[in-house]
C-alpha cells in the first residue's frame, strides 16, 4: 500500500511539473523600448570632428547653406558663430568691392548680403537683442562702404548692399527691437550728429553732405522696404528728434529733387513750375507721415506746419510747384491743407493755389471734374451765402489776375522763357474753359 501511494504521488507531481515548465518556455520575452534620442550616441559626429575639419566643411558650404545648417542644433550654432568671428572668413565674405561696372555684378553682390543678413540673422537667434547687434555689426566695421563720407566712388553700392542686409536681418522683430537697432546704428555711424551739422546750415552749402545723408538714409532706411509700416517707423525715426524747421529741411534732403549732376535742387522750385516727377517723392513721403498720426506728439496740425515750412525752404516756393505738391498728395491733404488756411481768413491765397491747382490739372492731365468737386467741398466751409459768394468772386478774379500776370510777362520781351511763358498762358485759358464748362455742368444738372 505504501508502495502504491508512493508510484501515485509521482504520477500526479510529474504532469504537473511538465505543464509549469511549458507555460515559462511560451511566455514573450521582455522588450526594451528605447527613444530616438536613446539611440544617438552621446556626442555628435561633428562634435567628434577636429575644428579645422569642421572649417574646411563650411568652406565648401554658400552662405545660404550655412544659415540652413546653422538651425541644426545648438552645437551647430556655436560652431558656425565661431568659425564666421575668424578673420580670415570677414576678409572673404564681407570685405568685397562695392564698385563694380555690370548690372549683373551688383546683382550677384546684393544678393550674397541678403544672404549674409539671413545667415546672421539665424545664427544670432538665441542672442539677446543688445549682444546680438554687437556681434553682427562689429563684423561690419572699418568698411569705408558702409560709413557715411567715407567712399568717394559715385556709382558704390555699399549703402544698398547694407541696406538689403538690414532688411533681412530685422524683418520681424517688433518695435522696440527696432527702436534698439536705430539707436545702435546712430551710435556706430554718428547719424544725428551729421544730420544736425547739415540741417543747421543754409541750404546748398554743404552739398556733399547733404548727398550724403540722402543716400545712407534712403539706400539703408527708407527703400528697401517694400511695405509702408516699416518706411514710416524709420521716417519718424530720422524726423522725430528735430523741430519742426529742421524736420522740413531734412524732408528736403531726403526727397527733394536731384540736379542733373546729381545736387538737389534747392532754387529750382523757387524760380520755376517743376514736373510732377521733381515732386513726387516728396509727396510719397508726406503721404506717409499723413498716415501716420497716431505717433504721440504728432497731429494734422503739426503735419500741416511741417509742409508749411517745407513749401518756403529756401524761400517760398514758386505757386505751381505748391500746387503740384497739393495734387499729387491727393483730394484730402488736398482739401485739409485748403481748408486749414480758409478757416484762418487767407482767402486770397486759397485763390491763387486753386487756380494754379486747375492749370496743374491741365497740364498733366487730371480730370477737372476733381477740382469742381474741390472747390464745391471749400465752399462747405463757408457757412453763409454772403461768405460763399466772396470765395467764388475771389476765385473768378484770381483767373484774370494770373492770366494779365503771365501776358504781361509774355509780351515783355527779352526773356528766354517767353514760349513757354505763352504756353502756359494758352494752357491757363483752356483750363478755365474746362474748369468753367464742368463747373457751370455740375450746378445744372
Amino acid at each position: 500500500m505504501d508502495m502504491v501511494r508512493k508510484v501515485h504521488r509521482n504520477v500526479r507531481r510529474h504532469p504537473l511539473t511538465h505543464k509549469s515548465q511549458q507555460y515559462k518556455r511560451t511566455l514573450p520575452p521582455a522588450r526594451t523600448i528605447m527613444t530616438r534620442s536613446q539611440c544617438i550616441p552621446s556626442t555628435s559626429f561633428f562634435h567628434r570632428l577636429p575644428s579645422e575639419v569642421f572649417d574646411m566643411i563650411l568652406d565648401k558650404l554658400s552662405v545660404l547653406e550655412i544659415s540652413v545648417f546653422s538651425m541644426v542644433s545648438k552645437e551647430i550654432t556655436r560652431h558656425v558663430v565661431d568659425y564666421i568671428s575668424t578673420l580670415a572668413w570677414k576678409n572673404k565674405m564681407i570685405v568685397q568691392s562695392f564698385h563694380h561696372s555690370t548690372f549683373p555684378e551688383q546683382s550677384s553682390t546684393i544678393e550674397h548680403y541678403r544672404n549674409l543678413g539671413l545667415l546672421l540673422k539665424r545664427c544670432t537667434l538665441l542672442l539677446p537683442t543688445k549682444e546680438r547687434l554687437k556681434f553682427i555689426f562689429s563684423r561690419f566695421s572699418q568698411t569705408p562702404c558702409f560709413m557715411l563720407e567715407q567712399c568717394l566712388t559715385p556709382d558704390c553700392i555699399g549703402f544698398s548692399a547694407y541696406g538689403v542686409f538690414l532688411q533681412t536681418l530685422i524683418a520681424g522683430w517688433d518695435e522696440l527691437e527696432c527702436h534698439r537697432v536705430f539707436n545702435f546704428l546712430c551710435d556706430v555711424t554718428n547719424l544725428l550728429q551729421k544730420i544736425e551739422a547739415v540741417i543747421t546750415a543754409k541750404p546748398g552749402v554743404r552739398w556733399y553732405q547733404e548727398l550724403q545723408l540722402r543716400l545712407f538714409c534712403r539706400q539703408v532706411l527708407l527703400d528697401p522696404w517694400s511695405n509702408q509700416p516699416e518706411c514710416q517707423f524709420w521716417l519718424i525715426q530720422l524726423l522725430k528728434p528735430w523741430p519742426m524747421v529742421s524736420q522740413a529741411h531734412l524732408l528736403f534732403i531726403l526727397f527733394g529733387p536731384l540736379l542733373p549732376e546729381g545736387t538737389l535742387g534747392w532754387q529750382d522750385l523757387v524760380d520755376r513750375g517743376q514736373p510732377h516727377s521733381a515732386l513726387w517723392d516728396l509727396a510719397r513721403a508726406i503721404l506717409l507721415l499723413f498716415g501716420k498720426l497716431t505717433v504721440k506728439g504728432w497731429t494734422t496740425d503739426s503735419m500741416l506746419a511741417i509742409l508749411e515750412e517745407l513749401i518756403v525752404i529756401p524761400q517760398p516756393w514758386h505757386v505751381e510747384n505748391v500746387a503740384r505738391l497739393l495734387v499729387l498728395c491727393g483730394s484730402s491733404l488736398c482739401y485739409t491743407v485748403l481748408v486749414s488756411k480758409a478757416l484762418k481768413g487767407r482767402l486770397l491765397e486759397i485763390s491763387r493755389l486753386i487756380v494754379y491747382i486747375i492749370l496743374v490739372c491741365e497740364k498733366d492731365g487730371y480730370h477737372m471734374k476733381w477740382a469742381v468737386k474741390l472747390v464745391q467741398q471749400i465752399c462747405k466751409v463757408y457757412s453763409t451765402a454772403p461768405e460763399r459768394f466772396c470765395f467764388i468772386r475771389e476765385v473768378e478774379n484770381m483767373f484774370s489776375e494770373i492770366t494779365r500776370e503771365f501776358f504781361e510777362f509774355s509780351v515783355a520781351g527779352n526773356h528766354l522763357e517767353d514760349s513757354e511763358t505763352f504756353q502756359t498762358l494758352c494752357i491757363l485759358l483752356d483750363s478755365s474753359a474746362r474748369f468753367h464748362t464742368k463747373f457751370l455742368h455740375m450746378f445744372l444738372k
